[in-house]
């Protein structure tokens, strides 16, 4: 068996709940959103792991406690970038926030009005990737991209692998910044369901296409990636099953599936 170059470990964190503003959105593509969210609350926020989770609560209005910003309705995002009072977030706006038929995070994030009051919790605790992967293989949909944008940032000049961005076409891609050894690969899924065309892609790679070494496994879209992706990583490639993350990020049908952590 390869040596292990690396480890992921559970840290916990201190829970705090945070109030934010919502200060400027950038469109990347027609359907996928970067917002950011600013508070002297924001202090000391911190977030170790790549793959970490937060709450964001979207009030109707301006709550007066954290107990009545709590209550509002919330979703799970991955942070992307932060500092001393600013936070950014992405979000996949699927259906059309003008006639009702985006969930309650798309349509906050395409069309609440800048100064909008949100709400952070969390991140309660982190898996954190320690050492260094002999190589990498990263893929997800729309929802897994600020996680892989930050494992990418995370690599070092000489790293390789490959990176998978699940997206509906060629106008909606997303480009994920990586080393040159890094072969970043958009996956168009054109009118099949999420995760399909990206169960397919994974389904084609075999035990010829591993990198050497010891390697880093992340799967993350829909629920149903996750069959294919423990069959890649743990069946054909052997990976130790505690040194890989694969997961369904959503579920379809369930607007408040919580993603495991």
């Amino acid at each position: 068996m390869t040596a292990s170059t690396f480890t992921l470990e559970p840290t916990g964190l201190e829970l705090r709940f945070r109030r934010v503003t919502l200060t400027a959105r950038e469109w990347l593509t027609r359907a996928y959103v970067r917002v950011r969210l600013q508070g002297p609350e924001l202090a000391g926020f911190t977030s170790l792991g790549a793959d970490d989770h937060i709450r964001i609560f979207f009030p109707d209005g301006d709550p007066q406690s954290v107990e009545e910003l709590r209550a509002a309705p919330s979703r799970e995002y991955t942070p992307l970038a932060w500092g001393d009072d600013w936070l950014e977030l992405e979000f996949a706006v699927h259906g059309d926030p003008a006639i009702g038929t985006a969930g309650v995070a798309a349509a906050w994030a395409a069309t609440a009005p800048l100064g909008a009051i949100a709400g952070v919790g969390g991140p309660r605790g982190s898996k954190v990737l320690t050492g260094r992967p002999d190589g990498w293989l990263l893929a997800g949909d729309e929802t897994a991209v600020p996680a892989m944008r930050r494992f990418a940032q995370s690599m070092d000049a000489d790293a390789v692998g490959r990176i998978l961005v699940e997206v509906t076409d060629a106008a909606h891609e997303l480009a994920i910044d990586a080393p040159a050894g890094v072969v970043v690969e958009q996956v168009h899924r054109g009118a099949d369901a999420a995760g399909a065309a990206l169960a397919a892609r994974l389904d084609r790679l075999g035990a010829d296409d591993r990198p050497s070494g010891s390697v880093f496994g992340f799967v993350a879209a829909e629920q149903s990636i996750v069959k294919p992706g423990r069959a890649l990583l743990l069946d054909r490639w052997g990976l130790d099953a505690a040194q890989i993350v694969v997961k369904g990020y959503w579920k379809r049908g369930e607007t408040e599936y919580h993603a495991p952590h």
